[in-house]
């Protein structure tokens, strides 16, 4: 299954694009593509940590992501 992974702020940096396309097994959880990003991306290692949204909101770990979901890597912000 292909998904398209928005990215912003330093996301897009390592990324080198405001969005990538990457091939999944099937249906996947949040976690499985954290780490099949960190595999490929070994840039996001440099973030304190990141978040992923799934369709809008932030996902937990075992949320499912689906061929047309709108995936997005959140990451770390500050404030001021």
């Amino acid at each position: 299954m292909a998904i398209k992974v928005l990215a912003f702020g330093i996301a897009k940096e390592i990324f080198g694009s405001d969005s990538i396309d990457i091939q999944l097994e099937g249906n996947t959880t949040a976690e499985n593509l954290k780490s099949e990003l960190l595999q490929q991306y070994p840039g996001l290692k440099r973030l304190t940590s990141f978040m992923i949204a799934v369709n809008s909101e932030y996902a937990l770990p075992s949320a499912v992501i689906s061929a047309g979901d709108e995936v997005a890597i959140i990451p770390p912000v500050s404030g001021g």
